[in-house]
């Protein structure tokens, strides 16, 4: 087990045990992505999961994969890429080193869960340490899982209270073929929000959405699907909200929003 920065390192499921029945409370880091929700405050044991890291099972024809909870997003992204698939709920700080782990514990989602879900919806299954140091698993590895208690939603969103995590399972979709994204500024906030109600109530597909709050606010639309389809997708989304200018290098946009 290494001991950098005042944080324990350890390299082994069983070393996290011992840390967890050892110390009387612990702090979980993963990549640091999120320092608020990291940093260890008196009396606490900063543990750092780096090091439980890879890719352990990916299925692409079954749409699933397990990882250890320190393995980083981005890596996780660029198997699913490699086979054409996604994770739809759109983790945050991906390029800043973001891990599985973090974005389960934290619940942090983000622009594309407007039409997916969050990562609750496509968590299957999760293996943690609990407060006594002892291994639950819960969850499966499949997409059809036993009935009970749904105890991977409960530790979405957690930050660590009912156990640290080493290992989950996500369920995954196919990468669509193309995206096309629309930005309609308003003149008030008041404006904003009575075209977003306009989207809530229509039967439109947007697949990512973002409010930027301004001077004069900017709604940003994601649609994504076959190519020769979007066109005339867009022209149904800008009906309902009033226009709209088309952005077809979208992807510098996108990543602001998920990187802030």
């Amino acid at each position: 087990m290494r001991q950098e920065a005042g944080q324990m390192q350890p390299s082994s499921v069983g070393e996290l045990q011992a840390l967890v029945r050892e110390q009387p409370r612990v702090r979980v880091r993963g990549g640091g992505t999120k320092p608020a929700l990291s940093t260890p405050r008196d009396g606490e044991t900063a543990i750092d999961l780096s090091a439980l890291a890879g890719l352990l099972e990916y299925e692409p024809g079954e749409f699933v994969f397990t990882a250890l909870a320190g393995t980083r997003v981005s890596e996780v992204q660029t198997q699913l890429a490699a086979h054409g698939q996604y994770l739809p709920f759109d983790p945050l700080f991906v390029e800043q080193g973001a891990t599985l782990g973090g974005a389960v514990a934290a619940g942090a989602n983000g622009p594309g869960r407007y039409r997916y879900g969050g990562a609750r919806d496509f968590l299957l299954g999760v293996k943690f340490v609990n407060g006594h140091g002892e291994i639950v698993r819960a969850g499966g590895k499949v997409v059809k899982n036993s009935a009970g208690f749904d105890i991977p939603k409960l530790m979405v969103g957690s930050c660590g209270q009912y156990g640290v995590l080493i290992e989950l399972s996500f369920k995954v979709f196919p990468k669509p073929e193309a995206h096309t994204t629309l930005r309609r500024p308003c003149d008030t906030l008041d404006a904003a929000i009575d075209v977003i109600q306009r989207l809530y109530t229509s039967p439109l597909e947007i697949d990512s959405f973002d409010l930027e709050i301004a001077a004069r606010p900017i709604i940003w639309l994601r649609l994504a699907g076959l190519r020769s389809a979007l066109p005339a997708r867009i022209d149904r989304v800008r009906g309902v909200i009033g226009g709209g200018e088309v952005i077809d290098d979208d992807e510098s946009i996108w990543r602001s929003v998920r990187e802030v």
